[in-house]
Parts: C-alpha cells; structure tokens; sequence
C-alpha cells in the first residue's frame, strides 16, 4: 500500500506540473512569442549541461544508497552528509565552470544569469535524500505550495515580450525555494554531522557511474534544442521546445512509478528478493502500457487541431511536431521501468550507461543531416529514433533476466484496443470544432472506446496492478 500511496503523491504532484502549463503556456506563448520562448529554451538547454556536470549523478545515487542504509540511523546520517558535502563541492566547480562561459557569452548574458539560478539550486537540492526513505509527501507538498506561488507570479509580473526576464528568474528562483524549503525537516531525521568521520570523495566514483548515462540522457534531450538554435533559429528551438514540453508533461504520470519504485527495489535487492524484484518489475512495466499507449495514440489523434489552439496560432506547425513524437511517450515509459526500476536499483549500471549513450551518439548523428534537410521535424525525428534505440538495446540486454513474454504480456491488447480509439477520436476531432468542451468530450469518448475494447479482449491488468498494491 505504500507504493500505491507514494506513486498517487508523485502523481499528484505531476498533476499540478500538467496543469500549470495547462494554464501558463497559452499565456507565455502569446506573450513572449515564439522569440522570448525560444531565448528560454535554449539558455536553459545551455545551463542544463552546467548544472549536470555539478549533481554528477547525484541524485539517483544518493536515492539508491539511502535506500540501501534507510534502516540504521547513524549510517542514514553518515552517507547523507557526505553525499550533500560532495554536491556543494561539485556545483561550486560547476559554477565556477559557468562564470568562465560567462566571459565568451554576449548575446543572452543576463538571461543566462538568471538560468544560473537552477544551478545553485542544485548545491541545496536534497529531495534524494526523502526519495530514499520513500517519504514522497514532504517533497511532494512543499513542491505543490511553491508551484502555485510561481504560476500567480508569472500572471502577476509576466506582460508583455520585454518580460522574458522576469519570466526565467520566476522559474529558476521558485526551484531553488523550493529546495531550501526541505532542510528545517533533516534535524528530526538525520544526526548531526561529524565532519572529522566524513569521506564525501569516496562516493564520487560511483556517483560518476551513474553521471556516464546522465551526460548521454541530458545530451540527447537538450543538445536540439542548442542544434536548432545553432543549425536553425532560435525560434525553431522554442516549437520544438514546446512540443516537447507537452509530450514531457503527459510521461510526468507515466514515469511517475520509476521515482517510486527505485528505492523500494533497492531495498528489496539488498535483501536478496529478486523474485519479489521481477514480479514488481512486470506490474509496473504493464501499468505503464496501460497507460502510456492510449496517451501516445491520444495525443495523436488530436494534435493538428490542440496545438493551434492550446499555444497560438504562431505554433501552428507544433501539431505536426506531437504527430511525430508521440511515440516517445510509449518507449520513454518502458526504458523507464527497465533503466530506472531495474537496472540501476540492481547495480547493472553499465547497461544502463550503454543504453543512454547509444541513444544519445545515435541523436547527434542523426540531428545534423535531418535538422539540415527537414529543420524542427528532422531534429524530433532524430528524437524519436534515438529513443527507439535505448528501449530496444535495454530489452535486448536483459532477455535472460527477464523474461519478454511476462513483460509485453497484454501490449497488443493494449495496442488494437488504443488503435480503435485513435480512429474514432481522429475521425470525431475532424468534425468538431476544438474548445475546452470538445476537447473533455473527446477525452472522455476515447476513455469510454479504450476501456470497453479491453473490457471484451480481456487481459490480466488487475491481477498485476494487485502485486503493486
């Protein structure tokens, strides 16, 4: 019941990241314009790669180690501290590496000192450390209360195209309020630090482990953006970034059991169950086809008239662009339970690491040629093959551990059942002028057609979804 209660609080929280946006971006897109979307974009892309290099694989380490040591206060309190030491060490080298940039940078110099802000953020993020225990709650609420704060700043202070300042130091201040909000509760929950014991640098080999297949991911979900803004414009990188960010928000509910699920098969592998391991694994690997593949037909079925609509007219051609990466929901879903839920919590980092790079090599080398030849299509593209590979390497690698026909079980229940629904939702979306209300009401249809297909073919979703429970 545990994880249950901690996927619904990631889920909650994901919720309220869904629907921020829902409310912010028809704002901001006609507000900024594609220009002032663009310049966020790509100054974040930038400062993506500092802040990277200064978490150097932190948080998913710190994660899986607090798990494996959540049950002895004094060794809780020992890792903690030296893991936190060894994050302000590495974001101080980090932002030292950022004001060196800073010094070659003219055009966006202070939008890229507002970005700086997520960069210090990260020296102070500890959300790990509560990840471990799986204590979602705290991180869950305090992340609620600032997300709210920041959407009535971004109507109050955010007017006109000159704001897009402003509008950058809203999101990258509220991030790091709201990782300064996690500290007054560590005096209840970890002892004080004896710094003369601590040896923070003997976790930063490790940590590195898990940085390797950090680089590859951050790599290839930032670098088209800075390639568009480089091989296109800048504003080519805001319709990809947008189209992006919508795709992003709908695999927020898919990956939410991946955050859940890490420390609690952590601690079940310290212990020896990997039975208990696998039988968990394929719950959640069927949860997530579930629900990730009638979300990817969905988003298709709708996408030439939502993002007109939902964005603007200026990204009209944003429709074409969820067309194309609306896969990316489907495959993103299943290397998240295997990378995410099975290989890192089981010291199998290395096919993991494998993984993310070959996705991210085979990204730059698709992205130059089809950026080229088709522009911001091309680069979603190149996006969706890259992903392609790092699902299929990672089922590929593990086909003697686990077992293939356990995991893709009811996937072509769920396929033809998703597939009807993509017709009918297609074909009703075409008559319909889109509005809040054809839009719930197209919604709803495609519920009512995916649930009565599954309904008749019948596959064992519940008595996976018990196992969860």
């Amino acid at each position: 019941m545990k994880i249950i209660k901690n996927y619904f609080y990631n889920v909650s929280y994901n919720i309220l990241i869904i629907i921020a946006p829902l409310l912010t971006v028809p704002y901001i897109s006609r507000v900024l314009g594609p220009v002032g979307v663009g310049i966020n974009a790509s100054t974040n892309s930038v400062i993506t790669y500092f802040l990277l290099l200064g978490t150097v694989g932190i948080t998913m380490y710190g994660n899986r180690e607090i798990a494996f040591v959540r049950d002895d206060l004094k060794k809780r309190s020992q890792v903690f501290w030296e893991i936190e030491l060894l994050q302000i060490f590495t974001i101080l080298i980090a932002y030292i590496c950022f004001l060196f940039f800073m010094n070659f940078e003219t055009q966006y110099k202070v939008y890229f000192f507002y970005q700086s802000l997520f960069i210090i953020a990260g020296a102070l993020d500890i959300s790990w450390y509560f990840m471990g225990m799986e204590d979602f709650k705290k991180t869950v609420l305090r992340s609620i209360v600032v997300k709210v704060l920041s959407l009535v700043a971004i109507f109050m202070f955010v007017k006109t195209k000159n704001d897009t300042g402003i509008y950058i130091l809203i999101l990258s201040g509220s991030q790091l309020i709201s990782n300064i909000t996690l500290w007054p509760y560590l005096p209840k929950l970890v002892k004080k630090p004896v710094f003369k014991s601590l040896r923070p640098f003997k976790h930063l080999r490790s940590s590195i482990t898990l940085f390797i297949p950090q680089i590859a991911t951050t790599i290839y979900l930032s670098v088209n953006k800075t390639m568009l803004w480089k091989l296109d414009s800048v504003t080519a990188s805001g319709y990809y970034d947008y189209s992006d960010k919508l795709i992003k928000l709908v695999l927020a509910i898919v990956t939410a059991t991946g955050t859940v699920m890490l420390p609690h098969i952590a601690n079940l592998y310290m212990k020896s169950e990997m039975e208990k391991v696998k039988k968990y694994l394929y719950a959640s690997f069927d949860f997530v086809l579930l629900i990730s593949i009638p979300m990817m037909c969905g988003i298709a079925a709708i996408s030439s008239t939502l993002a007109p609509w939902f964005f603007g007219q200026q990204f009209s051609s944003v429709g074409t662009l969820l067309m194309i990466e609306a896969p990316v929901i489907v495959l993103i879903g299943m290397s998240n339970v295997i990378g995410q839920q099975f290989l890192l919590p089981t010291k199998r980092t290395k096919i993991y690491t494998i993984s993310v790079t070959l996705g991210a090599v085979t990204n730059i080398i698709f992205n130059v040629p089809l950026i080229i030849l088709w522009g911001v299509k091309g680069a979603m593209v190149a996006t969706l093959i890259s992903e392609v590979c790092v699902t299929t390497y990672q089922l590929w690698s593990t086909k003697s551990i686990l077992s293939q026909r356990a995991l893709m079980k009811n996937f072509w229940k769920y396929l033809f059942a998703a597939g009807l629904m993509f017709l009918v939702v297609l074909f009703t979306n075409s008559t319909m002028e889109i509005s809040i209300l054809s839009l719930i009401l197209q919604v709803l249809e495609g519920v009512t057609v995916y649930v009565g297909v599954l309904f008749i073919l019948q596959p064992n979703t519940m008595e996976r979804l018990k196992m969860l429970k």
